[in-house]
């Protein structure tokens, strides 16, 4: 029987030249593709500044510390998200509040976020869900009455776009202070792994290249080749979060048939609404007017009554392969007491 995969990476000859690159260089990791993979990327979203991370979970953890998290500290997020968004508060000792999604979009319902802020709320993460992008104007309304930033994780939004100030804007320029991309194999660009952190801010990028090797004061570029001996110091503990050169050269090329990507996951989602429409005990998804979704995934609600392992098992028997949309976090074994 024919087997549609849950998600297939979209690659050919072209990335396995690029991946060669770096091999035969010699120069692997924190190299010329890496450079230009952020400088590539910045310009694709319209960011004055990109830093390369090893995934995308690390470049939350960074970005919650660069806006100011610390141990004792809360952050306002969804518990309807992979558990990376909570794992990435607790990696900075802060405590995960949980705030309701709005269920058309799947995505933070900035009308609750004002009742759950104490003294202790350092910051709003809100979550893209697989590419249909937050309400970002309404959320940012209340971060500003509040003086709280805003970190999106933007993880499936690749290519995703809001109609920002008379204009459409992709996610990650960014709208709020940071976003973090993630180049998983399931997104709809991949190195392997991989993530991206975009700002608008000079001195929260500079202490993400910082954090990413170990606190390194200079870099690999700086030393190679270099016709005097540069010594390092480390100017600040910092953690080995680095995207290695050979997945940086892949993401330049994924990242050149990003827009085709994204037209053609368009087209199928059209498709999709256009063959579901009608269909009993299915609530489709929606994409809001001033959102354009890079539709990363699919995703539907079973109307009460029907059982999701019994419908997910019937269309796995037919060939088709399903996950469940996303995790409710707080019900995790590891989350279940917030």
């Amino acid at each position: 029987m024919h087997s549609i995969p849950i998600a297939k990476p979209w690659m050919d000859a072209r990335e396995v030249e690029a991946a060669g690159r770096p091999i035969l260089s010699g120069w692997i990791t924190q190299g010329p593709e890496v450079a230009a993979f952020e400088q590539e990327f910045a310009a694709y979203v319209g960011a004055k500044h990109a830093c390369a991370v090893a995934n995308c979970t690390v470049a939350l953890h960074l970005a919650l510390l660069a806006v100011g998290v610390r141990p004792g500290d809360e952050v306002i997020t969804v518990s309807h998200s992979f558990i990376a968004t909570a794992s990435s508060i607790r990696y900075c000792g802060a405590t995960p509040v949980f705030v309701d999604i709005q269920p058309q979009t799947f995505n933070i319902n900035p009308a609750l976020i004002r009742s759950v802020i104490t003294e202790r709320t350092r910051a709003i993460l809100c979550v893209h869900q697989m590419g249909m992008p937050c309400d970002l104007e309404a959320i940012s309304e209340v971060a500003r009455e509040h003086s709280l930033p805003v970190v999106e994780d933007a993880a499936c939004a690749v290519g995703s776009e809001i109609f920002w100030r008379a204009t459409w804007e992709k996610i990650g320029k960014p709208h709020g202070d940071v976003a973090c991309f993630s180049f998983h194999p399931r997104k709809v660009m991949t190195t392997g792994d991989g993530g991206m952190i975009t700002t608008s801010n000079a001195e929260w990028d500079r202490r993400f290249r910082l954090w990413r090797q170990h606190g390194m004061s200079a870099s690999d570029t700086v030393r190679h080749g270099s016709s005097e001996v540069v010594f390092e110091s480390y100017a600040t503990p910092g953690y080995n979060y680095r995207l290695t050169d050979i997945q940086a050269a892949v993401g330049r090329e994924q990242l050149k048939r990003l827009p085709m990507m994204i037209e053609r996951r368009r087209f199928l989602a059209r498709r999709y609404a256009e063959l579901l429409a009608g269909t009993h005990g299915l609530e489709l998804p929606v994409e809001p007017t001033w959102a354009r979704s890079n539709w990363q995934s699919y995703c539907v609600r079973l109307s009460a009554g029907y059982d999701q392992r019994q419908v997910m098992q019937a269309l796995l028997d037919a060939g088709v392969a399903t996950r469940r949309g996303v995790m409710c976090t707080h019900r995790e074994p590891a989350y279940s007491h917030e």
